[in-house]
């Protein structure tokens, strides 16, 4: 029978819990071609559409694309970050609770 251990306590940071907002998915900048045969986008090089912003997640097992304004995206911009440093810290406490799992019970 192994040992038991106790893994040290190391709060979480902070940033765990003082998320106001976070909105999931990715802002991502893109350019496009469009359905029109004589326009730019179609030369050689292509003029490309854009840039738009477009905000994508999944929503009930399915993708969902929204595009955002530039102010849309500035004023939400803090929103992805604290998403994304969210998912960090959940990785991160996840790694650490496997480590403390394994050298509980080996």
């Amino acid at each position: 029978m192994a040992t038991r251990r106790t893994a040290p306590h190391t709060p979480m940071p902070a940033a765990f819990t003082a998320a106001d907002y976070a909105l999931p998915g990715t802002l991502a900048r893109r350019y496009m071609r469009c359905g029109k045969d004589n326009c730019r986008c179609k030369a050689d090089p292509p003029v490309l559409h854009g840039p738009y912003l477009h905000w994508t997640r999944t929503v009930a097992g399915k993708t969902v694309t929204r595009t955002l304004t530039d102010e849309q995206a500035q004023r939400y911009q803090p929103w992805f970050d604290n998403a994304r440093r969210l998912r960090e810290l959940l990785t991160e406490l996840e790694t650490r609770s496997l480590h403390a799992f394994l050298d509980a019970e080996g």
